[in-house]
């Protein structure tokens, strides 16, 4: 019988399983929490000043200060990772912020998402050996991407050949949140047009784009997804540093056009963007990684173990059968 249909009993008097939240709320924050972002993108869409802005810290640098044209170009798609400890409260957070430098940027980028899948497979892969070791971690060290924020081009067109190929490999392993980089340089009737045509090949190549839908989602968590979905992927400008006008202070940049205050729903979806990757969503996407995307990895892992256990198994009886015959 499920427990859920019982009839809770009221105790007659003051028990204290009820503090058990404060327990479980003590051994968290003494815990911390991890979370591990990936930024996809070509240079130039300004991937590394969202993620500042969105954690309000200088986590990456969106600028080496050097003459990109006399670098040597990279032939492949680099990983590289940044680890931060954030303290918010008593909350502690653990950031890994996953750049992707070079993916894009290429006359022939073909294949060049294959790092990035492999990669996150390699994550899954780390986590499920240290979980199946004999005498594993009582808190195994999580690396696995729990989100990937995916730059569009603000071309106005729609997806590029490269973006179609790249969604279908990244959504199947992870949670991919597409988002268009630097927006402003879209007026808001393009950037609604731009929208809808995007939103449109979602569905034509069927890409699974988070926030997933879930039997088990309350009607508010279900209406709240639908709001998402609706405005994905988010039109985003990012800015670290602070303006004064009119005798007002806030985070923006100047533009051709004016100032845009990144704050300010009516010109960029930022705060969107933050309520729902930071506010709403974020043990979401953790607890997501870990029971639809890893557990999928898992199974087939475990899967194919077993296959080729019973493959040795056969082909030794076999050979032990046709050693008998003889």
């Amino acid at each position: 019988m499920n427990s859920n249909t019982i009839n809770p009993i009221q105790p007659s008097s003051y028990v204290g399983f009820d503090t058990i939240t404060n327990q479980i709320e003590h051994r968290l924050l003494k815990k911390g929490f991890q979370f591990n972002i990936m930024v996809v993108g070509s240079s130039g869409l300004g991937k590394s000043t969202l993620i500042n802005t969105l954690f309000a810290s200088h986590l990456i640098d969106s600028s080496t200060g050097k003459d990109i044209t006399q670098l040597p170009v990279s032939k492949t798609t680099e990983i590289r990772v940044s680890t931060h400890a954030l303290a918010e409260d008593k909350v502690r957070l653990n950031v890994n912020v996953i750049d992707t430098p070079g993916f894009g940027d290429h006359i022939n980028n073909d294949k060049a998402w294959e790092p990035i899948v492999k990669y996150i497979k390699e994550q899954h892969s780390q986590y499920l050996r240290k979980e199946l070791t004999t005498n594993r971690e009582r808190h195994i060290p999580d690396s696995r991407v729990h989100a990937i924020l995916y730059f569009l081009q603000p071309n106005g067109k729609g997806l590029s050949k490269l973006d179609v190929v790249v969604l279908q490999k990244l959504t199947e392993i992870a949670n991919v949140i597409p988002v268009i980089g630097k927006s402003d340089t879209l007026t808001l009737s393009e950037r609604t047009r731009f929208r809808r045509i995007v939103q449109r090949e979602f569905k034509k190549y069927h890409l699974r784009i988070y926030p997933y839908d879930s039997s088990d989602l309350e009607d508010d968590e279900i209406e709240l997804n639908q709001s998402i979905r609706s405005i994905v992927p988010f039109a985003v400008v990012g800015a670290e540093r602070e303006i004064e006008a009119n005798g007002e202070t806030f985070r923006g940049r100047k533009t051709r056009w004016g100032l845009i205050n990144i704050d300010d729903i009516n010109q960029c979806e930022f705060v969107y963007l933050r309520e729902f990757l930071i506010r709403t969503h974020l043990q979401d996407l953790i607890e997501t990684t870990s029971f639809v995307h890893y557990e999928g990895f898992r199974a087939r892992q475990l899967l194919a173990l077993k296959e080729n256990a019973n493959s040795r198994a056969s082909a030794h009886m076999s050979t032990t059968n046709s050693t008998y015959q003889h």
